[in-house]
Formats: structure tokens, C-alpha cells, sequence
């Protein structure tokens, strides 16, 4: 068991390029404050080679690794998936008992956060937890979502909408704190590629018109990949170059993987990158020309650059978003048209002076003041908060 220091520890865990895209900066400010002892949990897709062993992102950037938690299963299948979370709560139960964190970072909603979750409330760690509040009715994701914020002891909403809504399932307002989306803080903070340079790094000319595809697995389905079918076909008849990134590692990505690499064997100027770190990600939503698929980027940080984003599907059912997106069925000839929608200029034009309501790209100053300042004594304790007045039609069935 490692020594105590008199600096705060927060543990913050991630498990992907995704979230930790969306945790760089609160990363960052909590690297250079002087009272934080800071330790990353590593786990999941990052140490996987078939998603690019993004472990070396992490590395790159110099926050200390103080855990390596293997626990993925590429079965392709839902009981993997559940697996990877009981073996995740065996790996992180040792890696948090040695450390013991004086609090611990969550964000989003992927089921692998719920292993940290479970094994934080066992060993009494304050959860602090980013992105609460809001809905994807398409995906197991909005029932981990709101599982993790009932766990959690700190909370940093990405909308003032989603702040009232962690209000309503009973949080106390003072432990909830509107900070806008952390991955928004790129455009910031963060000094992006030039096109010339965007190209060099992806080894290609961007040309018009250029489709960024974003297609994840549906996983509140029972056949997660039930609504692909309508977008590749689209994507195969869709105009001009097509850049597609790899999905999420849930159940039916490697089906995904296998038909995208299909798709670019007979579709021309198709092009597939395995992982994009968020730099380069957030260079390339500044250069193409339209977005499609069902990836919450699409809809939380397409926004800033006022990008066109057909939004296909049930996935991010529910989600807040702004007027650049375009939402459809998971049906062909729709999307197709959609897509010429979004190419058109009359669009593009509709979107000037356009406002992301994610927040202004300084949520990493918000959440790192708060975790460095919260009072830790009593926080696990949570006060019940009033019941609404009872009707008299509670007890009628």
C-alpha cells in the first residue's frame, strides 16, 4: 500500500480514445494544481491492440499510469460485455484498495464504468461523475448513465437541461454543477491542424465532398447491428469521399469492423482509421463537410463548427442538440437525402452564428476547482431530499 501525502488523491479511470478525448483537460488542470496527488486508472479498449492500444495516448502525454486494468472481451457478443465489468471489479478492487483515492473521476456512461462505480461505493470512495443528466434512449449507455449519478457524490452536468434533470432523481443542488462538456475545451484550449497539416497526419487529400461516418453498435437492441444495414447501403451510394472511424467495443463492433473494411474494398475514396487522437478528430470535424452515423460527437461537439450531422437512427434518441443535426430512420433512401440536405449550401448557410448548448469549451476549470475544494468530510452521506405533495391517486392501480 502506497504512503499518504498530505495532497488531495483523485483517481480519474478511463477506457478509451472516447472518454479520454473528453478528459484530457480536466486531466491536465488537476496535473499542475499543487494540492492533487493524481493517478489514472487505465482499462478496457486502451490496452487492446484490435483499437489501437490507445494506452500510448496516455503515455504520450505524461499523467501518471498508476494502474493497467486488462478486462476486455472481444466475444462480439453481450455476455462479453458483462464479463469485461466483473472482470474489470477484480482488477480495480486491488488497483484502488492499494492506492486508496481521496476521490474518484467518472465520465459518461459506458458500461465498463459501472466495475469502478461498484467497487468505489465498497470501499466508501467519494464518486465524482461528468455528463450526468442527459438521454440516449438507444443504448444501454442511459441506463448506466443513471445508474453512475445515483452513485456518484459530485456531478458535472454538460447542459443546464441536464443539470435540473440530476436535480429531479433526487440529488441534493449543491452537490450538482453545470460545467458544460469537457471534450469542448479542445477548441479552446487545444491548437488544431491546419488542412495542409490534417492531411499530412491522415495520409490523404480531403476532397468534396467529404463524409465523416461515425456508426456504433445499437446495444439497447437484442441485435445491436439491426439498424446498420440502412447505412451502409446509404454509404455506398453516398457522393464524394467517406472517412470512417472505428466503433465502440460493444457487442456486434467487430461485425461493424468487418463490414466497414468490406464497404472499403469496393467503395472508392473510402478511407478507415482504426483510432484519431482528439486533436487530429477535432481537426478533421473542422475540414470535412458533413458528418453521418449515430456517435454522440455528431451531436455534442459537431455543433462548434457549426458542421451538418445526419443523425441516423435511435441511439441518440432523446439527446439535446442544436439545429445542425439532421435526424432520421435507419431506413436508405431517407438518409440519402438527408445527406444531400446537409450537403447543400442552404443549409450550411442556415447554420451561421449557430451555438453548441454543450457549454464554451471551459468545463476543465470548473470540474478541477470543485474536486479541488470540495469538502470531503460527510460527502458519502447523501440527505434525502422532499418527496413531492402526495395525490390522492398514489395508491389507485
Amino acid at each position: 500500500m502506497s504512503e499518504p501525502t498530505n495532497k488531495r488523491r483523485i483517481a480519474v479511470i478511463t477506457t478509451s480514445r472516447a472518454d479520454y478525448s473528453h478528459l484530457y483537460w480536466p486531466l491536465r488542470e488537476l496535473a499542475a494544481h499543487p494540492g492533487v496527488e493524481l493517478g489514472v486508472f487505465a482499462m478496457g479498449a486502451h490496452l487492446a491492440p484490435e483499437f489501437g492500444n490507445t494506452i500510448t495516448e496516455i503515455e504520450r502525454d505524461g499523467f501518471p499510469i498508476l494502474a493497467r486494468i486488462e478486462c476486455l472481451l472481444c466475444s462480439d457478443n453481450d455476455t462479453g460485455m458483462a464479463k469485461t465489468i466483473g472482470i474489470a471489479i477484480l482488477g480495480l478492487a486491488d488497483a484502488l484498495t492499494s492506492w486508496r483515492p481521496d476521490l474518484l473521476l467518472l465520465i459518461a456512461d459506458r458500461y465498463e464504468m459501472l466495475a469502478p462505480a461498484s467497487v468505489a461505493v465498497a470501499l466508501r470512495i467519494p464518486i465524482a461523475h461528468i455528463e450526468g443528466g442527459e438521454i440516449s434512449q438507444g443504448a444501454i449507455d442511459d441506463q448506466v448513465r443513471n445508474a453512475l449519478t445515483k452513485l456518484a457524490h459530485i456531478h458535472f452536468t454538460s447542459t443546464p437541461t441536464a443539470r435540473r434533470r440530476v436535480i429531479a432523481m433526487g440529488e441534493e443542488p449543491w452537490r450538482v454543477h453545470y460545467a458544460g462538456a469537457p471534450s469542448l475545451d479542445h477548441l479552446r484550449r487545444s491548437v488544431l491542424l491546419s488542412r495542409q497539416e490534417l492531411e499530412a497526419k491522415l495520409g490523404l487529400s480531403l476532397t468534396q465532398p467529404a463524409l465523416l461516418a461515425a456508426w456504433h453498435p445499437v446495444t439497447i437492441l437484442r441485435d445491436t447491428n439491426a439498424e446498420a444495414g440502412a447505412l451502409f447501403s446509404t454509404l455506398a451510394q453516398a457522393p464524394g469521399q467517406l472517412l470512417f472511424v472505428y466503433p465502440n467495443a460493444d457487442a456486434g463492433s467487430l461485425a461493424l469492423i468487418e463490414r466497414t473494411r468490406a464497404l472499403a474494398a469496393t467503395r472508392p475514396r473510402t478511407h478507415i482509421f482504426v483510432n484519431l487522437d482528439a486533436i487530429t478528430y477535432w481537426s478533421l470535424l473542422g475540414n470535412v463537410d458533413a458528418m453521418v452515423g449515430n456517435s454522440s460527437s455528431g451531436i455534442m461537439e459537431a455543433a462548434s463548427f457549426a458542421l451538418p450531422t445526419v443523425n441516423v437512427g435511435m441511439r441518440q434518441q432523446g439527446r439535446e442538440r442544436a439545429r445542425n443535426v439532421i435526424d432520421v430512420p435507419a431506413e436508405t433512401a431517407t438518409i440519402l437525402s438527408a445527406i444531400t440536405q446537409a450537403l447543400s449550401s442552404e443549409f450550411r448557410e442556415s447554420l451561421r452564428g449557430m451555438v453548441n448548448p454543450y457549454g464554451d469549451g471551459s468545463a476543465a476549470t470548473t470540474i478541477a476547482r470543485v474536486l479541488t475544494t470540495v469538502t470531503l468530510d460527510g460527502l458519502l452521506i447523501k440527505q434525502p431530499q422532499p418527496l413531492p405533495t402526495e395525490s390522492t391517486n398514489d395508491y389507485e392501480f
